[in-house]
């Protein structure tokens, strides 16, 4: 049986489009050298390719838009073909061409697969398409912009609302490792060893991963870069015939608009980064201030499950941390009993799942409930806590997985250049359990993701500097788990002086703009359509 319940909440679907890297692969590499017979394509960021000069056959085309498919298995095929907006509008589908290389432009093209709602006021009204990339990276934009098109129908009313597969992602060759079976043991291997032996199989597991990828395709990883994304995007913005881009990241989003801000600054429109990236951070430092994150959030869970009377958990936030962190230990042990006979819970699924819950205070009751069920003393049942891993790691109900994780490790390989070894791991442990002692651990050895990676990386972190680019809208939550609160501060001093503007919402969750807080969704509606710019430093929540 299906650990995936057929009455499940309709929210789940959102939580199965991940916004941001998952626990299990957080960190991407770091420290060191390229493996023996590494592809050094990626090389250093190149400068900003003109639209104007590729060969005609990019520039010329016009994208055959069509109705949309019901999604593959590649972008998550537990949702069904997309249904119109609330005002009737039917969503089409299409296909970019781009060049698969930019340096080579006569050589080989990819495909990006493309999803638009034409704008559904009058057409004196329209401003033009409005693009938005969803993070991971590695999620799906033909999937979750339907998706969340309730939370955009008032930008659906001057804006073609338009989103896409990233290269790489999805529909869009979307990176393939291994097959369902091999993930399903993949993901529930464990990832935090403490024996010699233990390292030794996580390294073989991972070296296996990127030999796998590097089989399934090798000629592609060089040419994922975030770089060469926001090189897409700029064709796209092109081909949909409009002078600027107009913009809305999220999560890995807003670091993909901001290394488009830096490549085409006076290409940018008005654009929104919610959930914001810290671009000056290397690999460890952003993992590291992930697990603090994730800390905080879970804190502020357990000070709220505490104060009901059905929490599963008893005593101070602090003795309900530890039975987490001892329900954790033994799941290390021994495996949970599931409804799926051949899926136990196993420490690192339930990790995927408690971080997957920590996303927004929408999943804090689901988290409740798994905990409660695995901590049953007459029956113990891990499967909620799967379900939840199981969202995290692109898993749809009939047991394939979207490209999801796989896209996403091929993507932060190709784009950063640091390698982390096991000795640089074990030098940090301490320092990650101390910032988080549930999560600190399995985030450290996520350092090891990229480590026998077939493509040496960019650079160690993107460069956002955008002098003369558009005015940019930043939104960072406080209680943000996965890019932190601080991030955004971050982000307006890279992006350089006088280019982006500040806001606060103060709350919990991945993302401000969905949250339901009128506040910011005020700030937005009224920069996105009428160009007003808040005043830097608002705050709200």
């Amino acid at each position: 049986m299906s650990p995936v319940e057929p009455g499940a909440p309709p929210v789940r679907r959102r939580g199965a489009v991940a916004l941001t890297a998952a626990v299990v692969l957080l960190a991407g590499c770091s420290g060191g050298t390229a493996p023996d017979g590494a592809v050094t394509g990626a090389g250093p960021a190149r400068g900003p390719v003109d639209t104007a000069e590729l060969p005609s056959k990019f520039t010329d085309q016009e994208p055959d838009w069509s109705g949309c498919p019901q999604p593959d298995a590649r972008q998550g095929d537990d949702q069904p073909a997309p249904e119109k907006l609330r005002d009737g509008t039917e969503w089409e589908c299409a296909a970019l061409t781009v060049p698969r290389d930019y340096d080579d432009p006569d050589g080989d093209t990819l495909a990006v697969a493309m999803i638009r709602a034409r704008a559904g006021g009058d057409e004196g009204d329209r401003i033009g398409s409005l693009l938005f990339n969803f993070g991971g990276p590695g999620g799906s934009g033909v999937v979750t912009l339907p998706a969340f098109s309730d939370d955009y129908a008032s930008l659906h009313k001057r804006y073609d609302l338009v989103s896409f597969d990233p290269r790489g992602v999805g529909d869009s060759e979307g990176v393939v490792c291994l097959d369902d079976t091999e993930l399903d043991a993949y993901f529930a291997a464990d990832t935090a060893p403490d024996t010699a032996a233990g390292v030794e199989e996580l390294l073989a597991r991972q070296a296996d991963f990127a030999g796998a990828c590097e089989d399934g395709a090798g000629d592609l990883l060089p040419h994922l870069t975030t770089a060469d994304t926001a090189r897409d995007m700029d064709l796209m913005r092109h081909v949909l015939g409009d002078s600027r881009l107009h913009y809305v990241g999220v999560s890995y989003g807003t670091q993909l608009g901001g290394v488009y801000a830096h490549l085409f600054p006076e290409r940018v429109g008005r654009a929104v980064f919610d959930a914001v990236v810290d671009p000056t951070q290397d690999d460890e430092q952003s993992a590291l201030g992930q697990a603090r994150g994730f800390q905080l959030a879970l804190r502020a869970y357990l000070e709220d499950c505490l104060s009901e009377d059905d929490c599963p958990l008893t005593g101070s936030p602090e003795e309900a941390e530890q039975q987490l962190a001892e329900l954790l230990d033994g799941l290390a042990e021994e495996p949970m009993p599931t409804r799926d006979p051949e899926r136990p819970l196993t420490r690192s699924l339930a990790w995927s799942g408690m971080a997957q819950a920590l996303y927004s205070q929408d999943f804090w009751p689901y988290l409740s409930q798994g905990i409660s069920d695995a901590t049953d003393e007459t029956d113990p049942d891990g499967s909620v806590l799967l379900f939840l891993g199981d969202a995290m790691n692109g898993r749809s109900s009939d047991g394939t997985y979207s490209t999801l994780q796989s896209s996403l490790t091929a993507i932060r390989c190709a784009d950063s250049s640091s390698r982390y070894t096991a000795d640089d791991v074990r030098a940090r442990l301490d320092a990650f359990e101390e910032a988080s002692p549930v999560f600190g651990s399995g985030m450290a050895w996520a350092l090891l993701g990229c480590t026998d990676w077939p493509v040496t990386g960019a650079d160690p972190h993107p460069d956002v500097s955008a002098e003369g680019s558009a005015e940019i809208l930043l939104v960072g939550t406080t209680g943000d788990p996965a890019t932190p609160y601080e991030g955004t501060a971050r982000m307006r001093e890279a992006l350089g002086e006088g280019v982006a503007v500040e806001v606060t919402y103060e709350g919990e969750g991945h993302g401000a703009y969905t949250s339901g807080d009128r506040c910011v969704k005020r700030a937005v509606d009224e920069y996105l359509l009428d160009g007003m710019v808040p005043e830097s430093g608002l705050t709200c929540g």
